[in-house]
């Protein structure tokens, strides 16, 4: 007989969306987010004041050309065991210093324009090139997957991702053999009227790199769509990054360049303190921020705390990506 034992990042069946609530597309189209909000905050024990008031709000920009495409089948390698954020939360709890450094920016985030918006490759690829996000958005083969989401200020969430694996945009890229890292840059080209470009001792634009190794890894994601909708712009839209491995601000937002080069990029928090936040970012309960416990963490809408996990939890996706490299500040 086989018997069949869960891994630790299995999603308990109780704490799913329901499927009959999650797969019925003429809900989504026709506008009634509000139910996909209440099954998250079902789904996540949450039901209150603040998840009845989600249940008449959407997040999801207006009139999104890739609407359409939203749900998208659930990957389930890649749940977890902790229930879903839900929706209302996820969608105004963020990290966004282009529109401020509060958590509360959502409102303000909205505003940014995310059509026309073209994503260009360059650097060390075939041939450079950029492309319109519905054309790329449309070329990739979408799903969604439920990853943890840990901020380095030490709060995390559980988050139902839509997208596509980020191998399959370096493979879309075609990279030269000689690029050993990706550069990531996000928008201040496109958009330079963002409240928070106007603190000038920040190093704009928000870059962020990760390796070649990293970038083609299974868990790394290419985040379209949040909660079976188009993606906010207050969680990146129309594309960011998902590391669940990494802490968050390694996570970048609204991306409109993506650069192959040989040399390590220095990402914006490195620049501006690189005692504390170094280019791996890996999360570690052992290794403490310089001026915070990393060992636990707080659930936002929870209102608990949990055990931080070493790699978030996701080590035999990613362990083996940093053997042999105990002279690097992985952690932080």
């Amino acid at each position: 007989m086989l018997i069949r034992v869960k891994r630790g990042w299995e999603l308990p069946e109780a704490a799913v969306t329901p499927e009959a609530a999650y797969l019925d597309r003429r809900r989504f189209i026709g506008g009634a987010a509000r139910t996909i909000a209440g099954a998250g905050a079902l789904a996540a024990g949450l039901v209150g004041p603040g998840a009845a008031r989600a249940e008449t709000e959407s997040y999801a920009p207006e009139d999104d050309p890739t609407a359409d495409l939203y749900p998208v089948a659930r990957n389930d390698t890649y749940t977890v065991e902790r229930p879903l954020s839900d929706y209302r939360t996820v969608a105004t709890y963020n990290n966004f210093y282009e529109f401020g450094s509060h958590k509360q920016i959502w409102r303000a985030a909205r505003s940014l324009p995310i059509r026309p918006w073209t994503v260009t490759f360059d650097g060390l690829v075939e041939e450079e090139r950029s492309v319109d996000i519905d054309t790329l958005i449309r070329t990739m083969p979408l799903e969604e997957r439920v990853y943890r989401l840990r901020c380095v200020e030490a709060w995390a969430m559980t988050v139902p991702w839509s997208g596509f694996a980020m191998k399959a945009l370096v493979d879309y890229a075609r990279p030269l053999g000689s690029a050993r890292y990706i550069r990531l840059e996000t928008f201040q080209e496109t958009f330079a009227d963002a409240p928070g470009f106007r603190q000038f001792w920040y190093p704009w634009p928000y870059i962020e790199g990760l390796t070649i190794e990293e970038a083609t890894n299974d868990l790394a994601f290419m985040v379209t769509g949040l909660y079976g909708q188009p993606v906010p712009q207050q969680n990146g839209a129309p594309l960011r990054i998902a590391l669940p491995w990494k802490y968050g601000f390694k996570s970048a937002k609204s991306i409109v360049r993506i650069t192959f080069t040989e040399e390590r990029p220095v990402s914006f928090w490195e620049e501006i303190q690189g005692s504390e936040y170094g280019f791996w970012a890996n999360v570690n309960p052992e290794v403490p921020h310089p001026r915070w416990s990393q060992a636990t963490e707080r659930l936002i809408g929870e209102d608990r705390e949990v055990p931080t996990r070493l790699f978030n939890g996701y080590g035999e996706f990613v362990a083996d990506l940093y053997e042999g490299m105990e002279g690097e500040r992985l952690f932080m």
